[in-house]
């Protein structure tokens, strides 16, 4: 199967592009990404595949997070290590009162581009282009770094490669033990005042563990662990350079990451974005806001899963604490209807996001927990399954959003405000939304 060329895409008028200075350097960049090896393989997007299949039929729950834009300066051993553990930390308590597995999808290697609602930005009368992520240009407010750089593309499959290798050795070489996570775990309740509300599924959890060490199971998924990549399709140029045919099965896959997604501000049936992603074998997301009508997400399904494949096919809903309850049920109940194929996702923090009075946009841990529990409802009224949920984290102690158990007030938040983009959930505001949500999925 063949995919469109760039040309052919670019006619399309894409939304959200860079404008690069430099056609030949835009060249160059490309012709060089397309000599590089995969950053991973088809069989393992298959896998991955299967996996949200499960998903779709309620027989799974998947977990996705990770920053709202990476940086090159981020790709540290630490800043890896720390997410990861965050995420495997709410996997255990997700599995645990689930009682389903957790399919475990970072938001990184690869998360570098970032659409923006404007094209430029204005400081004190200076008016230069807007950061779009470490994929495009530079965050310091200068001419010379906000110049869209095609260069900056090599380094995003560099540092993206770096950054898979740290969690591939992670995740198999011991650190990913579901007793060491656990272990984790206890210490945030034993030494967390908002932890301490969460001791009795800790102690639930270790019964369990203890068991399973008595009647001397120790089964491999007890010391490793399955994790994919993710990242937003944006850059045209990237993704179309990385796209390869897989020598199986003669089909396209995206190798930038395992699983793919298409922004709110992309989604356009007929635009480049939906263009490209129709063509790859991946699985693949879709962000759906306010706006998005059912016949929407019907024609969007329609294109890009034509063939109704399980785990194909992800939508990604975003629609705000205020409006979940009243957009999302006609969405689900039709497309259910229909008869699509599709893993439903909560993403609480792209609706809920708004400006502190001291400038920092930010959002409400209870906002976002608010907007989860809505998912959670709507999907229980209608009979259907309330697949993952999607978040902006960090395994760091930043001060990025206001509310939790920490109680981070606006003054707080000019403390560690270290996100170049969105705010992030920190890692003990992460661990409650775990905690919380597996409150929700014991219920449900």
């Amino acid at each position: 199967m063949s995919i469109p060329d760039l040309p052919a895409l670019h006619a399309l008028g894409p939304a959200q592009q860079p404008r690069y200075p430099d056609a030949a350097a835009v060249d160059a960049a490309v012709a060089r990404l397309r000599t590089f090896p995969p950053l991973v393989f088809a069989g393992e997007c298959d896998d991955l595949t299967t996996k949200i299949g499960a998903v779709a039929r309620g027989e799974a729950f998947l977990l996705q997070g990770g920053d709202c834009a990476e940086t090159f300066v981020g790709v540290t051993a630490d800043n890896v290590r720390n997410k990861l553990r965050v995420l495997l930390q709410m996997a255990v308590v997700l599995t645990y009162a689930a009682s389903v597995p957790v399919v475990k999808v970072g938001r990184l290697a690869g998360q570098y581009a970032k659409p923006r609602s404007s094209d430029l930005e204005t400081r004190e009368g200076v008016t230069l282009p807007a950061y779009r992520g470490d994929a495009v240009n530079g965050y310091d407010f200068t001419a010379d770094a906000r110049v869209p750089d095609p260069q900056r593309l090599v380094e995003v499959y560099h540092a993206s490669a770096a950054t898979l290798n740290l969690v591939r050795a992670f995740v198999t070489g011991g650190y990913a033990d579901l007793r060491q996570v656990h272990a984790w775990n206890t210490d945030f309740v034993k030494e967390s005042p908002v932890g301490q509300r969460y001791e009795a599924m800790a102690n639930d959890i270790e019964r369990a563990l203890t068991f399973m060490q008595a009647i001397g199971a120790d089964p491999d998924e007890f010391h490793r662990v399955d994790f994919h990549s993710s990242h937003e399709a944006l850059v045209l140029e990237y993704e179309h350079a990385l796209t390869r045919i897989d020598s199986r099965t003669q089909l396209p896959y995206d190798v930038s990451g395992h699983f793919v997604w298409i922004g709110e501000r992309t989604r356009q049936l007929d635009g480049a974005h939906v263009e490209l992603m129709r063509h790859i074998r991946n699985p693949i997301g879709v962000k759906l806001g306010p706006t998005t009508a059912p016949d929407d997400a019907l024609a969007l399904a329609e294109r890009l899963n034509p063939d109704n494949i399980p785990g194909r096919l992800t939508f990604i809903t975003r629609f705000g604490a205020g409006r979940i309850r009243d957009g999302l049920p006609e969405l689900v109940e039709k497309v259910t209807a229909a008869g699509v194929e599709v893993a439903w996702v909560c993403d609480p923090m792209h609706g809920n996001t708004f400006e502190a009075s001291s400038g920092f946009k930010t959002r409400r841990f209870d906002d976002v927990i608010e907007e989860v529990q809505g998912f959670f409802d709507v999907h229980r009224s209608l009979g259907t399954w309330p697949g993952g949920v999607h978040v902006e984290l960090t395994g760091d102690d930043v001060t990025e959003c206001v509310g939790g158990g920490e109680e981070l007030a606006e003054i707080d938040l000019s403390h560690r405000y270290e996100s170049v983009c969105d705010p992030r959930l920190n890692r003990v505001q992460s661990l409650e939304l775990a905690f919380l949500v597996a409150e929700m999925l014991r219920k449900a």
